[in-house]
């Protein structure tokens, strides 16, 4: 039980966080401002983060949000693939409609610069477990090439959304990200497709 609600804890405040970043931008939201907009305490935001720079790389957790909510969302008759591109098109609506395109760019230069956790790349998200049951059903249910392992069909399906993600983010969001995403997504997946 101390461990759901820890876990709550820091959601909200993650929550709050890229909430007010989206809203008010990064540079003018305060601790304070995201203690009482997640309605939590100082000492709860400082157990889990250093600091405000530090919400930056948990934008990984807030993806994993989404995608917890979406899987009570998936249709079991809807085809593998189809259930990626759903997954897909959610969760890219989801950072068009809530993410700042800036902060966006900025995890993805941090992470390419950290040496330490990498927590795009953490194999122990939630994105990556969904990922591997869904790839791993389908292939069961022979709707997903078996000539690549779990493991390689995911990492494409990860590459193919960060490579998106990364020019949306060079190209300073000037186009749909969920529309795009939307035609060239079901065209990439179409590859690991058994017909």
């Amino acid at each position: 039980m101390a461990k759901k609600a820890a876990k709550s804890t820091k959601s909200k405040i993650v929550s709050a966080a890229w909430k007010l970043f989206y809203e008010q931008g990064y540079d003018n939201t305060t601790v304070d401002e995201i203690i009482l907009e997640s309605g939590t305490s100082k000492g709860s935001f400082y157990h889990y983060f250093e600091g405000k720079d530090a919400l930056l790389g948990s934008l990984a957790y807030l993806f994993d949000e989404v995608y917890e909510a979406l899987e009570d969302d998936l249709d079991p008759a809807m085809h593998s693939i189809d259930q990626l591109c759903f997954l897909n098109r959610a969760l890219f609506e989801m950072i068009e409609n809530r993410i700042d395109i800036d902060l966006l760019t900025r995890l993805y230069s941090t992470q390419l610069t950290t040496k330490g956790e990498k927590h795009l790349l953490d194999r122990n998200r939630v994105y990556y477990k969904l990922l591997r049951k869904l790839v791993a059903q389908g292939q069961e249910k022979g709707e997903i090439t078996r000539e690549k392992s779990v493991n390689d069909v995911v990492r494409l399906y990860a590459m193919a959304e960060r490579a998106l993600l990364y020019d949306w983010c060079l190209c300073g969001g000037d186009y749909s990200l969920q529309d795009y995403a939307a035609t060239v997504m079901p065209m990439f997946l179409s590859a690991l497709r058994v017909h």
